[in-house]
């Protein structure tokens, strides 16, 4: 039992710590919308990224590190990209397969803090339990900003300001990652 209390603690301070998985969060939100719909969002990315942690953790798919961090800066670029032109209506299964993205890269993350030879599901979906609860903290954080932002004459304005800055970051990241660059501030 201490040891999923660990895990959950460790989910939870890296969505916290985690700028890229803060980036992308905020890049589905700034849109606005309905608290509710905000976090089916962030719901349907933590199921994707169960799964990818799970099965990337008992090696049972392993992929590239560099593809993994790539694929995690595109899903920000591409997020902020289509705020341009709003919302399609396929969020939830887009943020679902950028969710299965994300999973990998948090497989990584817990592969180099050592994953317990016992109880390492538990530990894995306590780690995906503090992640959630971490992501509906920002979500419940940001959503009144985001809904004042939504009902003011600006709002437009604010989203492409928000989505213009947050793409740069995941273009920034995206050619850090694929070269093997470090010249990113975050």
């Amino acid at each position: 039992l201490e040891r999923v209390f660990e895990f959950t603690e460790l989910g939870f301070e890296h969505i916290l710590l985690g700028y890229d998985h803060i980036m992308f969060l905020l890049a589905l939100i700034v849109i606005g919308g309905r608290l509710r719909s905000l976090v089916k969002i962030v719901t349907a990315f933590t199921v994707a990224h169960s799964i990818t942690l799970i099965l990337a953790a008992q090696e049972i798919v392993v992929l590239p590190d560099r593809l993994i961090e790539s694929g995690i800066a595109l899903s920000i670029a591409y997020v902020a990209a289509e705020n341009f032109w709003l919302k399609s209506a396929d969020t939830l299964k887009l943020t679902f397969f950028f969710g299965l993205v994300h999973g990998f890269g948090f497989a990584n993350v817990l592969r180099e803090l050592g994953l317990p030879d016992q109880g390492l599901i538990a530990s894995l979906l306590a780690f995906n339990v503090g992640v959630e609860i971490g992501q509906v903290i920002i979500v419940s954080l940001m959503f009144p900003l985001v809904a004042w932002v939504a009902r003011s004459r600006h709002h437009r304005r604010v989203v492409l300001a928000a989505s213009a800055l947050i793409f740069l970051f995941g273009v920034g990241w995206l050619v850090e990652r694929v070269f093997g660059l470090t010249y990113m501030p975050l």
